[in-house]
């Protein structure tokens, strides 16, 4: 695989050499968030851009990619910094295919980091917040579960962090399979106080320095 920047790659990061902190947000769009739950979590990734952009640092250094799932997985929306994020309207159907978003999620990290590298442009540990009420449907357990191992392999050598938010209905036990840190049960359709979290932590990430550990507040407080 060529290494060589594209000519757009090299304009976007000469105009922006900021250090970069990318966040995918992993978005479960299946039937069962139709209605309320689709509405909400929609207003949620509002805020979490309107958040973000109110901090210049963090508008320039934390790039935003949205993949959602449901009967397939789509790109909705291509990394670009927050500056640049415009959040697309998500409508629900279909199963779950969830192992397969995560995946996607996972060689989309690696693939940035990759153009990042190209470019001389350094960058933070990358962030998936996965937003779900279900569990995987129509995947295969063998896939599932090698899934499962990319991901834990990735938190153990430091090359992701993954963060599960269960709606109400979210097979708990399962996503305390998938995920190393304990899932996040949200409370109610609260998607707002999730997304102000993020962008809180999203914004204390991209002040650090690139080797720093940063004191995170847990998800869903100290989001006021």
């Amino acid at each position: 695989m060529s290494t060589t920047p594209s000519l757009e790659e090299a304009v976007e990061f000469a105009e922006n050499p900021e250090p970069r902190c990318p966040c995918v947000l992993l978005l479960d769009t299946s039937g069962s968030m139709q209605g309320s739950p689709i509405v909400a979590l929609n207003a949620g990734v509002r805020t979490f851009r309107d958040h973000l952009v109110r901090d210049p640092l963090a508008s320039r250094r934390v790039e935003v990619a949205v993949v959602s799932f449901d009967g397939e997985v789509k790109v909705v929306q291509d990394f670009v910094t927050a500056d640049q994020f415009d959040p697309p309207v998500l409508t629900a159907q279909g199963m779950t295919l969830m192992a397969t978003g995560i995946s996607k999620a996972l060689d989309m990290i690696q693939e940035r980091k990759r153009t990042y590298r190209a470019n001389g442009i350094a960058y933070y540990r990358p962030w998936i917040l996965m937003i779900t009420d279900g569990e995987p449907q129509g995947e295969t357990e063998p896939m599932v579960d090698a899934t499962i191992r990319r991901l834990h392999a990735g938190e153990e050598n430091k090359h992701v962090a993954f963060f599960a938010v269960a709606v109400q209905g979210a097979n708990v036990p399962r996503l305390q399979q998938i995920s190393v840190r304990p899932p996040v049960r949200l409370n109610g359709l609260n998607f707002n106080e999730m997304f102000v979290w993020l962008s809180t932590s999203m914004q204390k990430v991209a002040q650090s320095k690139l080797d720093a550990q940063v004191a995170l507040p847990p998800p869903g407080e100290g989001a006021a």
